[in-house]
């Protein structure tokens, strides 16, 4: 129920909704080739993603993340490489999953129109004006690298657009429910019945969840889609203060009470994660089954000697704020 690291940077750095992990495209992997010139990370057919345009978009999310959590936590994660590892997978993923949206796009005969190309236009310099000299130097980016990754992001968004347009937009009340609740979680069974006592004989909740609860954490909340089958069929049938019989799971035994039963802030909140459930699976429908027909090649060699670096001049991270600025549709 508490969202990680890696996941807060994602929602923050992604204008889309579809993931993928490490260097791999669905079914089709990145593969290494080493004829690519030495300014070039990847090919997906005949399109390429330059160094400096990778760059563009690697500097961007370390500037978010330090921006997020300090510089001292970029560096201290650097002692084995994680966050660095982390950081440059998701340029590479990011970067793949644009070109390879951008050829479906085609495919499907959608284009950017005159006044979107103007729009990405400006973005362009907009973004490219607000970099310093050290910033251009650092990332090697001429405002053409920008106008081009400020284009594959939009016919990228147009395509999701489009092959999402059809999906119901209709999320009830009770699908979205989100409920507000104290929560005892153990894995032993001997353990449960002990805290199934304690609560039959009327011991007070958080009482004995202080005593036995495993989890991280005794106040939550929670959609149906977010716990276990078991525990949403029993704990969205409580009403306020009521307390939940034992819940069996495959990792041990919950016991519910039902704080609040309907937060209506939270279930609007959850309507659109919902609403966006459905556009991603409605769009990947489409997209996985084109991707295993793009040809791919990933230079390694090139990519391996980026590092990350923190460097007080180049502060840079409103690339994707001055996309949605300009490119919002």
């Amino acid at each position: 129920m508490k969202i990680g690291m890696k996941g807060r940077i994602i929602g923050i750095c992604a204008l889309l909704l579809v993931n993928l992990e490490g260097c791999t495209m669905g079914n089709a992997k990145v593969v290494v080739n080493t004829d690519i010139l030495n300014n070039e990370v990847f090919k997906i057919r005949e399109e390429i993603c330059t160094l400096p345009q990778a760059r563009v978009i690697l500097t961007n999310y370390q500037n978010m993340y330090a921006t997020m959590y300090g510089l001292d936590l970029w560096e201290r994660k650097f002692e084995n490489n994680d966050l660095e590892t982390y950081v440059k997978d998701l340029t590479i993923s990011r970067l793949a999953q644009i070109m390879a949206m951008d050829y479906l796009a085609q495919d499907r005969e959608i284009s950017l129109t005159d006044e979107e190309k103007k729009k990405i236009r400006n973005a362009a310099a907009d973004y490219y004006a607000s970099l310093n000299d050290a910033e251009k130097e650092y990332m090697q980016v001429k405002q053409a690298d920008i106008e081009k990754l400020y284009a594959r992001y939009g016919l990228a968004n147009k395509l999701y657009t489009f092959l999402t347009q059809g999906v119901n937009d209709e999320v009830s009340d009770e699908e979205a429910r989100v409920m507000e609740a104290q929560q005892i979680f153990v894995t032993d069974e001997n353990k449960a019945k002990e805290v199934q006592q304690q609560l039959k004989e009327g011991g007070d909740f958080l009482s004995v969840a202080n005593l036995y609860n495993e989890a991280s954490e005794t106040e939550v909340s929670f959609g149906k889609n977010d716990v276990a089958q078991e525990v949403a069929q029993e704990a969205f049938n409580l009403e306020n203060e009521q307390v939940s019989k034992k819940i069996k799971t495959e990792n041990g035994y919950y016991f519910i009470k039902c704080i609040n039963h309907y937060n209506q802030e939270k279930t609007d909140a959850n309507k659109s994660v919902i609403l966006e459930k459905r556009r991603k699976e409605a769009f990947d429908d489409v997209y996985q089954e084109f991707l295993t027909s793009l040809p791919s090649e990933f230079n390694e060699k090139v990519w391996e000697k980026v590092t990350v670096e923190i460097n007080e001049e180049v502060k840079t991270n409103s690339f994707f704020q001055v996309y949605e600025k300009y490119c919002n549709w």
